[in-house]
């Protein structure tokens, strides 16, 4: 039996700590209660907002309509082969409790995306990654609910159409589906990616001379503890904005100027991913703090609310953040958090 409430607070449902109202609020735990909820949802004409994790959106103001907290729960390993897991996540699974589990049970291949905040149903949506990896090399398939009509929908990896930070469901297909779980293929095999980011030193560190699945996810999580800040004690949604792709012509142009600017090639060498990191710095927001809101001062591409911050505050910043950046580099920063 569904459970409505009206004008309840967001401030608990998302990582920013924003306090904004929403005019209905119901939290589904099966797939037959969001299939009621829907239709109920449908004969009142309301807005409609999935809620996971709560950890890639900015609210701005109240939300005038039904949020939907997607609260499916359950893993279980549905098959396997002679190379690989094929383990299943209800989409309302903690994301890093999901991968916490994985390295616990030897499935291979998402330890490097370690404490990304969120929940499992958010993954393929945003096709999150992290040093090297990202979800579209581990994905198999999911079932999503189509919200017109309830009906049960498969999506297998070429069908999701990921890009960098996107799917179709952020695309062509965004607010259609719900996304109820998601299959992964998890190696019995180890290949370990250790080559991004801090990685190898940090294993070096922990004294680790042969990499296991275990000492990579510790390495993965050591990092971000002391890159990012804990949203239960600064409220942040994580990467603020999208690394920019540009064409490697204009890179070539910019390094004439900004012989230090970082760059790393994809598509062939045609474009360069350039990282938001280093554009926020250079142009003097690492640290910045206007009341409440401010910029992380150990890693800018990180807007944070200090206490009382509202959802207005944190996008102005982030919208004089973007023009500055394009002002002095002529590179238009995306905001990778949904904004409502």
């Amino acid at each position: 039996m569904i459970q409505i409430q009206e004008n309840i607070s967001l401030k608990p449902y998302n990582s920013f700590g924003i306090h904004a109202l929403a005019k209905s609020f119901c939290s589904v735990s099966s797939i037959i209660e969001m299939q009621e909820l829907l239709e109920w949802n449908k004969i009142q004409n309301n807005p409609l907002l999935i809620l996971g994790g709560g950890s890639n959106l900015l609210f701005t103001k109240d939300y005038n309509g039904l949020v939907l907290q997607n609260a499916l729960k359950g893993i279980e390993l549905i098959r396997e082969d002679h190379e690989n897991y094929y383990v299943k996540a209800m989409a309302g699974e903690n994301w890093h409790q999901f991968v916490c589990y994985c390295v616990q049970m030897q499935y291979q291949g998402i330890e490097n995306m370690s404490l990304i905040p969120g929940n499992v149903g958010a993954s393929p949506m945003q096709n999150i990654g992290a040093y090297g990896v990202e979800i579209k090399d581990v994905f198999e398939s999911l079932e999503a609910i189509q919200i017109s009509d309830g009906a049960v929908v498969t999506f297998n990896n070429s069908a999701c159409e990921f890009g960098y930070r996107e799917s179709i469901f952020k695309r062509l297909l965004r607010n259609q589906f719900i996304i109820l779980s998601v299959v992964f293929k998890l190696r019995k095999t180890p290949v370990y990616n250790t080559s991004y980011g801090n990685i190898e030193q940090e294993l070096i560190n922990m004294k680790e001379q042969q990499p296991n699945i275990q000492s990579i996810a510790e390495a993965v999580i050591r990092i971000r503890q002391r890159k990012l800040p804990d949203p239960s004690k600064i409220g942040n949604a994580g990467s603020f904005f999208k690394n920019p792709i540009i064409l490697t012509a204009l890179y070539e142009e910019l390094k004439k100027e900004n012989k230090n600017i970082p760059g790393f090639a994809v598509n062939n060498g045609d474009y360069t991913k350039v990282p938001a990191a280093w554009l926020i710095e250079q142009t003097g927001w690492k640290g910045f703090r206007v009341g409440d809101a401010g910029c992380y001062p150990l890693q800018p591409l990180v807007l944070v609310n200090y206490g009382n911050a509202t959802g207005a505050e944190i996008f102005d910043l982030s919208a004089q953040i973007i023009k500055k950046v394009q002002a002095h580099f002529g590179i238009l920063l995306e905001r990778e958090v949904n904004i409502y």
